[in-house]
């Protein structure tokens, strides 16, 4: 994996800068050793600064400081030991020794800002006018962002390079504003994308968050917001705390927990700031809520107490690794208040772990006193276990990145070149971890996951997962979540505003709230409900009842087997049937007076025609294809129009037989069978030939139609072109009209047998029938509409079958009497000279 190295800014103590001086007069105990070359140290050896009102009356007195930090006394002697080793490696620094001065930031970024200037003073010895360089040549410094934020801005100007241990602010990466400041602990920036992965992982959206009152809390919050909003998470709230605050905000911020609905909250607060609330939360017993920790307090001591535990226990955090330092133990276990008497801090220590106050020649106090027979080398106190150790070991880090610095400064520096530089740190110590910084200033971002559990009545700090980011932005989460201690069990705890929406439903968002609290609204026909809202189904589908999935509609045609269906096609087969009964009869009775009158030839036609258009209904029935949609509009067209043809030829026969009987007339002996067929012929021919057009520029094609119901889709027949179809319309419609103003004009011929008279009858019947079918077509809905197309195409069929042909029928079954030549040829006797 490709890894970034940043230069490291170093500036050595031989450099002479004039102008650059900074004096700080400031009365502080320190760990102080001399060397050719001086390191500082800041810490936060006393956690707390005792706050002292000024009267202006005379010079302030000092700061004073309590509540001494064994975990943080030991950053100083790791620091001490870090240097004793270098100084002792021919190969580091060779001829050069390292020298410290150690002071104390109380916690305080007032008291680090103190501590800072006065290591970066000049020596009270030193004249005024000597060119003397800054006392210190880099700080290791600070505990807390807010105090390295004052360090570095104080600092950093004057190229003095801090590296911090502990301070995790994402802030301080800004290269413009802290140009000389390099960690040696991983930016909260990665820790805010660690606690977002977390989150994720175990699914909470309804999270509390604690943070303490200075740039580490609020900077750190403010980064874990920006991650996990990417993921729909919500704040529920934002508690501020700080180790200064008076009892009564602490309450408040407790009540606030107590009040909410949340059942998971991070604390990104340092030990010192979350303690006092600990303590009221666990007085107030406040349980049942997962906490999630940052790396300033999951594995501090002071907490890390079966009691703080009833509310806390199976807290989950991150971590830098952890590192075995065996060397370390002798060094921390030779610690002596007798070696060196004007030792800082080392007499508090002392007391603590041994428990008594050692008397110097100095000092009469009546406190328990030692009898200088105590020692360190058996303690079992967990200061002394080197096993597992994070911060410390980032201090060493940091000791012997700025020791590699300055050796590549002093031994690598070509000729001729100025004496600042910018070296690349990029080292891998004795422990095989690789050391360096990215163009940020920070280190590769790499913790541990640490869960809180009980064992043997003592709180643990266990190991159970990694994450680490990757050169390119991603990272990787590993967690072994089956060994998790959780505060409510062995179930992963959940934390949400609202509940999931129950099936069929979709989130709607409460006005004010944030937007992981919402009510379950049904979704409406035609949607279904995924994760945050409904989806419409496909058009060719539709949803179910319980709106979680989308089915196919169901189709609508008019079918065979149907009620409706099965009606239409007996009553198209009657007609059938009796279309050829009726031509069987004229074909048995041909020569019988009243077929010959009605014109065989051309009833004959008429009722193959109609034979024909009682079959097309068939057509209209079962699921519309691309065959059967070219065929029933043009079969209904062509055969109605072959029929309407041989009633046009029928029509003009009888009205030329009346002008026959006119002396002098000769119109019938023009009009014989060849000019008949003619007609009938041209006339459908016509009616052909727009039918071969519609077929080939623009023909009719199966449709999914969706207007008439959601829940269907109707198979239909578009027609393609509607002007061909009402072309096909009007034509036949045209034929009729004629028909039927030919006939109406020839209905009071002088005959006991006016087939003009039945003509007009049926010509009426077929007119009405399409007249009525046009609006009744627009209005149907679904397959109604090819219903009452079929309806119209029978109606009309059967009104010319039963008017021009029940009334011969009739005549040659029922009357046969009447089927005489001389009833036919009209009353009175009148005489007909025609031939039929």
């Amino acid at each position: 994996m490709p890894r970034a190295t940043l230069v490291f800014l170093c500036v050595l103590h031989l450099n002479t800068v004039s102008g650059c001086e900074l004096f700080g007069r400031f009365d502080m105990p320190s760990l102080f050793h001399h060397g050719d070359i001086m390191i500082g140290g800041i810490f936060p050896v006393f956690n707390k600064e005792v706050s002292s009102t000024s009267t202006f009356e005379r010079e302030p007195p000092g700061v004073k400081c309590a509540g001494f930090d064994l975990r943080a006394f030991r950053w100083t002697q790791v620091m001490i030991f870090a240097i004793e080793e270098i100084n002792k490696d021919p190969a580091l620094l060779p001829n050069i020794s390292l020298g410290y001065r150690i002071l104390n930031s109380c916690a305080s970024p007032t008291n680090a800002l103190r501590a800072a200037l006065t290591l970066a003073s000049r020596p009270e010895e030193t004249e005024f006018n000597s060119s003397c360089p800054p006392t210190i040549s880099a700080v290791i410094a600070a505990s807390g962002s807010s105090q390295s934020l004052a360090v570095a801005g104080t600092l950093g100007p004057f190229q003095v390079p801090i590296v911090s241990y502990f301070s995790t602010c994402a802030c301080l990466s800004d290269r413009a504003k802290y140009p000389t400041f390099f960690r040696t602990i991983p930016s909260d920036y990665f820790q805010a994308k660690a606690l977002a992965a977390l989150v994720k992982h175990f699914g909470w959206q309804w999270i509390g968050a604690i943070q303490s009152d200075n740039d580490y809390g609020r900077n750190g919050i403010l980064s874990f917001t920006e991650e996990v909003k990417k993921l729909g998470v919500c704040i529920a709230f934002v508690g501020t705390i700080l180790r200064t605050y008076s009892m009564d905000k602490i309450l408040d911020v407790v009540e606030m927990i107590r009040r909410s609905t949340v059942k998971v909250i991070l604390a990104f607060v340092p030990e010192g700031d979350f303690y006092p609330l600990m303590k009221e939360v666990v007085k107030q017993n406040i349980t049942g809520i997962q906490w999630i920790a940052s790396e300033a307090w999951i594995t501090a001591a002071r907490p890390s107490t079966p009691e703080i535990y009833q509310a806390f226990g199976g807290a989950l955090g991150f971590v830098v690794q952890k590192m075995a330092m065996p060397k370390l133990k002798p060094f921390l276990t030779n610690i002596n208040p007798y070696t060196d008497p004007s030792a800082a801090f080392v007499k508090d220590f002392w007391e603590i772990m041994v428990g008594c106050r050692p008397v110097l020649p100095e000092e009469h106090r009546m406190d328990k006193i030692c009898t200088g027979n105590e020692t360190l080398l058996n303690s079992q106190h967990a200061f002394f276990d080197v096993t597992q150790l994070r911060v410390t070991y980032n201090v060493y880090k940091a000791v012997y990145a700025i020791a590699h610095a300055l050796h590549q400064l002093i031994f690598c520096k070509p000729a001729g070149q100025k004496p600042r530089y910018k070296k690349e740190v990029n080292f891998r110590n004795e422990f095989g971890d690789d050391v360096f910084f990215d163009e940020n200033g920070d280190p590769p971002a790499s913790y541990d996951i640490i869960n809180w559990q009980l064992r043997n009545g003592q709180v643990q700090h266990v190991t159970l997962g990694h994450f680490a980011s990757a050169a390119n932005g991603d990272f990787r989460l590993n967690i072994q979540e089956e060994k998790i201690v959780w505060r409510t069990g062995k179930r992963v705890p959940t934390s949400v505003c609202s509940n999931v929406c129950p099936v069929g439903t979709r989130k709607a968002q409460i006005k004010g709230k944030p937007t992981c609290c919402f009510d379950c609204i049904p979704c409406a026909d035609g949607t279904i409900a995924n994760s945050t809202d409904c989806t419409p189904c496909p058009q060719e589908y539709w949803s179910n009842e319980r709106k979680d999935e989308c089915i196919p509609k169901t189709t609508e045609f008019l079918r065979y087997h149907e009620p409706m269906g099965i009606a239409l096609t007996v009553v198209s087969l009657l007609g059938a049937s009796l279309s050829l009964v009726t031509m069987m009869v004229f074909i048995h009775y041909r020569e019988t007076p009243v077929i010959k009158a009605s014109n065989s030839e051309l009833s004959c036609f008429l009722l193959f025609s109609l034979f024909l258009c009682f079959l097309c209904p068939l057509t209209f029935m079962g699921r519309p294809t691309v065959w059967t949609c070219m065929l029933r509009h043009t079969a209904f067209g062509v055969t109605f129009a072959l029929c309407i043809s041989c009633v046009l030829g029928k029509t003009i026969v009888v009205v030329t037989a009346f002008k026959a009987t006119i002396p002098g007339n000769k119109v019938a002996g023009k009009f014989g069978p060849a000019q008949q067929r003619i007609i009938v012929c041209s006339c459908t021919m016509i009616q052909i030939l727009i039918c071969v057009l519609w077929l080939k520029f623009k023909p009719p094609f199966p449709d999914m139609v969706f207007r008439y119901s959601n829940k269907k889709i109707v198979l239909e027949c578009n027609t393609g072109s509607e002007a061909a179809f009402y072309a096909v319309l009007g034509y036949i419609g045209i034929l009729a009209i004629v028909c039927l103003v030919l006939a109406f004009l020839a209905r009071k011929l002088p005959d006991n047998f006016n087939e003009a008279k039945f003509i007009t009858f049926s010509m009426l019947i077929f007119c009405a029938v399409w007249i009525t079918f046009i609006p009744a077509y627009i209005s149907s809905p679904g397959k109604f509409t090819v219903a009452v197309e079929i309806f119209a195409i029978l109606s009309s069929a059967f009104g010319l079958l039963s008017s021009i042909f029940a009334p011969k029928c009739y005549i040659i079954l029922v009357k046969p009497e009447k089927n005489t030549k001389k009833h036919v040829m009209g009353i009175n006797g009148i005489q007909k000279n025609l031939i039929f």
